[in-house]
């Protein structure tokens, strides 16, 4: 029988490898959760942007609401909503204005435009753009017009909606009193000035504007009013005049479309285009730039003033986008007062329409037979189409009309601009500001970006590495490459404020020291390395390998001191005393103080220690026995350098390069405080760029949750996470093919 001694010491030893075996299963248990949990909050994150970014895919919803019967009403010729759509105002052909609640039809206000005109009748009545009034013709040669807003008011937790009551302004175009043609007018609301044009039985535009002038000292208001005539050649078929009663459009029935500047109610000269089959319909979309037309034939289409010189006169109508054509003549256009959204009615459909994109969002049967009128919802939420005696109501959602593959990364001609360009400009200083959300500019700043710091970044961080591992004596790199290493702890914002506020101003002052040292630097290297050689080799046995480097950093410091001494010389000799004059002059780029240089040094500054500690460690992982063979067969130190350590440390090379790629494109603070921030289409190095993670760094903060700038904004970071996740797989790819490459080495 075995003593109990013995006995513990054979179950402590069984014992042992069982905690052992039971940690190491811990462990890995736990090394792979952590793992697991890695990849779990990168799908997490992933996850979470595609749901952000979905809805910009999404089509736009229109559906009927709901149908109502207005009590009396003959054809209802105009139509207004108020914003939250519990009333509309309808003006029908016998001159009769109403508000109807449209929870049960009531008629809560009721008026006549024609009151005290016996034998009067309407030829015509539509709603100007961006105002909230009704425009009417009459036989007797008049133009009417009837502001109808709507105030809202709360009684307890009712909200209660009152029409404008104030009595219709009337302008006689024609002193005879004949019927009109075809007319156009406008009301400012604040002031009351008011325009109206119209064709005369003759044939000829009348123009009458009434205006309202309010003496500074007294107070007193006075009304002014002239009255102006001229040629309107062809048969006119539709007006409208712009909000700010500047400008005058019209198109014929031989379908031209004719342009009159107003000044002070004053129809200057004529510009005329050719826009095909007969005008039918007319509308200016919000801010009164862009020109809806709409045919005969049912197209569609808008133009919009194009200057071909710098002086406004030149402006051209210039047909900017098309439509699907409807299957009949476009009878209404409607614009949304949100957005470059218009809403088109021709041959009993409809057709919902964004200018900027181009793009066609919905079209789809009248909801009444023979609708004689349209509006458009004040928030864009939906539309009203008026018949004989009735109103029917639609529900829209568009929540993100401007998006569209186009907009986002194609060229689109924007309001006021020569051309179709790629623009990022998310907001402006009016409401009627036109969103540019080109992704393009951003990408190109990105690798702009990119770029020029690792024009810097790789050559000095490979090579310094492979110095470092293969030449340097190990005294002097157990100290110079924890130096390098610790410079990737740097802030970046620390590193941003410094190239932004202090480097910039320099590097304006310094460039032409700086193109200097791209050609002197190299030349004193090589002749430095070169006379370093010359000397005996008894002289240079005398010092450890890797101390000529000290050598070299006396030579650097040399080289751009004398750079630094001759710049204004040299500055004056090559560039004829300034260097961003003649950059200007020579190659018609200009000059940043805040541009991709500034960003190249900085951002490459921040860069090289990723690539130097990557890259140093897979030279110095190169098997020892590898160099020693090829020594010992004669090759000398840079040939065993260049032609087996290299290649055979290259996986590892590219991996740095691809780590410091990464980093370059997710930078933000540097791009931010040192690039001036401007989303321009240039690889011009001495301008400035914005780069996409920069861009979701600075609108974010402003952006609606939900809006179109919002989802853009994760599109952009959505972009960002593609270009990583695919240049890190094809590194991958690379890295395993040249390992495999090399590994018989």
């Amino acid at each position: 029988m075995e003593k109990p001694d013995k006995l513990r010491a054979r179950n402590s030893s069984w014992e042992t490898p069982r905690k052992r075996l039971l940690l190491d299963k811990a462990a890995r248990w736990t090394v792979s959760a952590g793992g697991i949990a890695i990849i779990a909050s990168i799908l997490g994150i992933l996850l979470y942007i595609l749901i952000e970014v979905l809805p910009l895919t999404y089509a736009a919803e229109v559906k009927p609401a709901r149908r109502v019967a207005v009590q009396g009403a003959g054809r209802i010729d105009a139509l207004l909503a108020d914003e939250h759509r519990t009333h509309v105002a309808t003006l029908d052909e016998r001159g009769r204005v109403r508000v109807v609640r449209l929870d049960d039809g009531r008629v809560v206000y009721s008026s006549d435009i024609l009151e005290g005109a016996a034998g009067v009748k309407l030829l015509g009545a539509k709603v100007p753009p961006e105002s909230r009034a009704f425009a009417a013709a009459t036989d007797d040669g008049r133009v009417l017009l009837k502001r109808m807003a709507f105030e809202v008011t709360f009684e307890g937790d009712r909200r209660v909606v009152t029409p404008d009551t104030q009595p219709p302004a009337s302008l006689r175009l024609d002193p005879e009193g004949r019927p009109l043609g075809a007319f156009a007018a406008q009301l400012d609301s604040e002031d009351g000035t008011a325009t109206a044009a119209a064709v005369l039985a003759g044939g000829r535009l009348a123009v009458v504007r009434r205006g309202v002038e309010e003496n500074a000292i007294t107070g007193e208001a006075a009304e002014t009013l002239s009255r102006a005539e001229a040629e309107a050649p062809g048969r006119i078929t539709a007006m409208v005049i712009d909000p700010d009663q500047r400008n005058l459009f019209a198109g014929t029935a031989s379908g031209d479309l004719l342009w009159w500047a107003l000044a002070d109610g004053q129809p200057g000269e004529l510009r005329t285009v050719s826009a095909g089959a007969p005008v039918t319909a007319l509308n200016l979309l919000l801010g009164g730039r862009s020109l809806a037309v709409g045919q005969e034939s049912g197209a569609l289409s808008v133009w919009f003033p194009v200057r071909e010189a710098d002086d406004d006169a030149s402006a051209k109508l210039t047909r900017i986008h098309d439509f699907p054509a409807l299957p009949g003549a476009i009878g209404r256009i409607v614009p949304s007062l949100r957005d470059k959204g218009f809403l088109a009615l021709g041959g009993g459909r409809m057709g919902l329409y964004f200018s900027t994109s181009e793009r066609t969002l919905w079209t789809g049967p009248s909801p009444l037979a023979n609708p004689a009128s349209l509006a458009y919802a004040p928030k864009s939420d939906g539309a009203f189409v008026g018949g004989a005696g009735q109103v029917a109501a639609i529900d829209i959602r568009n929540p993100h009309p401007e998006v569209t593959w186009k907009s986002l990364f194609g060229k689109v001609w924007y309001e006021g601009y020569e051309k179709p360009e790629h623009v990022w400009q998310s907001s402006g200083g009016t409401d009627d500001f036109e969103p540019k959300l080109s992704l393009t500019p951003l990408l190109v700043g990105t690798l702009k970006g990119t770029f020029y710091s690792l024009l810097l970044a790789i050559p000095l961080g490979v090579l310094g590495a492979m110095y470092t591992s293969q030449f340097m004596h190990p005294t002097y790199k157990r100290y110079l490459k924890p130096m390098i290493e610790i410079m990737a702890s740097l802030p970046s914002v620390v590193l941003g404020f410094l190239a932004g506020l202090w480097l910039a101003p320099r590097i304006e002052k310094a460039m032409p020291a700086l193109l200097l040292m791209l050609l002197v630097l190299p030349l004193l290297v090589l002749l430095a390395g070169y006379l370093w050689n010359l000397l005996p080799r008894t002289f240079r046995g005398r010092f450890h390998v890797g101390t000529e480097a000290i050598l070299f950093v006396f030579v650097l410091a040399a080289g751009i001191w004398l750079c630094f001494q001759v710049s204004q010389p040299f500055e004056r000799l090559a560039f004829g005393g300034n260097f961003q004059s003649w950059l200007l002059a020579t190659t018609g780029l200009g000059y940043d103080q805040r541009n991709a240089v500034v960003v190249g040094l900085a951002m490459g500054f921040a860069v090289i220690p990723i690539i130097f500690a990557i890259a140093e460690d897979a030279f110095s992982n190169v098997p020892r026995n590898l160099v020693a063979g090829s020594l010992a067969l004669g090759a000398d130190r840079w040939q065993t350098v260049t032609r087996v350590v290299l290649p055979t440390a290259s996986p590892g090379i590219f991996s740095a390069i691809m780590i410091g790629f990464g980093r370059a494109v997710g930078e933000t603070m540097i791009v931010l405080m040192a690039t001036g921030n401007t989303p321009i289409m240039s690889w011009n190095p001495f301008n400035g760029f914005r780069t996409l993670s920069a861009n979701i760094a600075v609108e974010i903060p402003e952006a609606p949750v939900g809006g179109t700038l919002f989802r853009t904004l994760f599109l952009a970071a959505l972009l960002l996470f593609v270009i990583t996740f695919v240049i890190n797989t094809v590194a991958e790819l690379v890295r395993q093919r040249l390992r495999e490459r090399y590994s018989q080495l």
